[in-house]
């Protein structure tokens, strides 16, 4: 499955538009994770074990996306995006969202040489 933020794929046309597809996760902060971001808050620096389940999370969204979009029988998502909300102060939720469409791939046709125009020819 092809998945971009573009609205066309190179290479390939769009042949039918199913919807929007979506995927999300809610994710709560774990306490022990809070001890470790106060005490990076003092030092400064990247908090990774925020990052890390940020990044899991997009991921299953996406994942949960697609299988909304093979189930519409999509090979592609296009204009994805991804959005944030806070529940509560400890949770987070993140969604994936995008146009479940079919693609197929266009034909290239090589051209041969140029030939003259039989008008040129007489001349």
């Amino acid at each position: 499955m092809i998945i971009t933020p573009g609205s066309s794929i190179a290479g390939h046309r769009i042949v039918e538009t199913l919807g929007i597809v979506k995927g999300n996760t809610i994710r709560a902060r774990h306490v022990g994770n809070d001890i470790l971001a106060g005490l990076k808050n003092l030092v400064g620096g990247e908090i990774q074990e925020y990052t890390k389940m940020m990044a899991e999370a997009r991921e299953q969204s996406l994942d949960r996306m697609v299988a909304d979009a093979k189930e519409l029988g999509a090979n592609a998502v296009v204009d994805v995006r991804f959005g944030t909300s806070y529940l509560m102060s400890s949770a987070a939720e993140i969604l994936a969202y995008g146009n479940a469409v079919r693609i197929e791939k266009i034909e290239r046709v090589e051209a041969g040489p140029l030939e003259e125009s039989p008008e040129e020819n007489s001349g």
